[in-house]
């Protein structure tokens, strides 16, 4: 009986201890993943870029299996899939909107806030690029729901400054979409993810050009 209890003990202990482990040991696995996906996403092409988008579904999909408790997972694996859905195109890329669309969701029944809230900034995007019914699950009311909810998690983020400026160009909006891009340009840089920094204060200044132009045409 005092094995047995000596046991239980160590079990609960464990229990309590792992997440924290958990934590950690994802942490460090999907700096990789990230760090891949800025080298395939921005530095790649063609069909060099596809099938090394596939060949990181596959190495997201194993780490995602592998922490299925972690809402991290759950949230790159939908990151990666929508990406490699804006290079791939056509009905191929309906299809992996769908997937990354359940994956996030997924994420935030487990942790709504993980990764700052990164999970309601990839939803926004996909439910304001993807079609509309009969086609997809485009939905500009719910894109804009999901920005709100991403912004209020990280009101100072690049992503979800970018994305939701992004969104507001699109819906003509330039104005408040030159005001969310100068908060994507002062965001602290993230550590260990420089190329994808980088990579995206370019788009971010791309943008802004856009936004400027549409402005003076205003007046």
């Amino acid at each position: 009986m005092n094995n047995f209890i000596k046991t239980i003990m160590m079990m609960t202990t464990l229990n309590f201890v792992m997440p924290g482990v958990a934590n950690a040991n994802i942490d460090n696995e999907l700096l990789k993943v990230q760090q891949n996906w800025a080298i395939v996403n921005y530095q790649m092409k063609g069909k060099s870029q596809e099938s090394a988008f596939e060949e990181l579904i596959l190495q997201i999909s194993q780490l995602n299996k592998k922490y299925e408790t972690q809402a991290e997972g759950y949230i790159w694996n939908g990151i990666i899939k929508s990406s490699f859905a804006g290079v791939k195109g056509g009905l191929g890329a309906l299809s992996l909107a769908k997937e990354s669309k359940k994956l996030l969701e997924k994420s935030i029944e487990i942790n709504a806030t993980a990764l700052n809230g990164s999970a309601y900034t990839s939803l926004g995007t996909l439910y304001s690029q993807v079609p509309g019914w009969p086609i997809g699950f485009g939905s500009d009311k719910k894109a804009k729901k999901h920005f709100a909810k991403a912004l209020e998690i990280n009101p100072k983020g690049i992503d979800p400054n970018y994305f939701y400026a992004q969104f507001l160009f699109e819906d003509e909006q330039y104005r408040k979409a030159k005001k969310h891009l100068q908060v994507a340009q002062q965001a602290t840089p993230r550590e260990n993810r420089s190329l994808a920094d980088s990579s995206r204060q370019q788009e971010i200044t791309d943008l802004l050009v856009k936004v400027d132009k549409k402005l003076k045409k205003r007046g």
